[in-house]
């Protein structure tokens, strides 16, 4: 039986580009000021981040970089 590839289900798609996001929860920002922060990379696992935030850390050395978890996503799937 073929199927209607003409009709698009928006909500799914919306969803699955929201938890695609969501699974990317380790950050790393670099330092621009105290208050300004600006991500420069995200990572699924702690240690993937932990390991290219070393390699920038030594190819940039006059930045600051942070590692943390974005927790506060801007779109969540309810």
């Amino acid at each position: 039986m073929p199927q209607n590839t003409d009709y698009k289900n928006t909500t799914s798609e919306h969803q699955a580009i929201a938890y695609r996001k969501r699974l990317n929860g380790w950050a790393i920002a670099r330092v621009v000021t105290e208050q300004e922060k600006v991500i420069v990379a995200r990572f699924r696992s702690r240690s993937d981040a932990e390991g290219y935030i070393q390699h920038i850390r030594q190819l940039i050395l006059d930045a600051d970089f942070e590692l943390f978890f974005d927790c506060q996503r801007e779109e969540a799937v309810i």
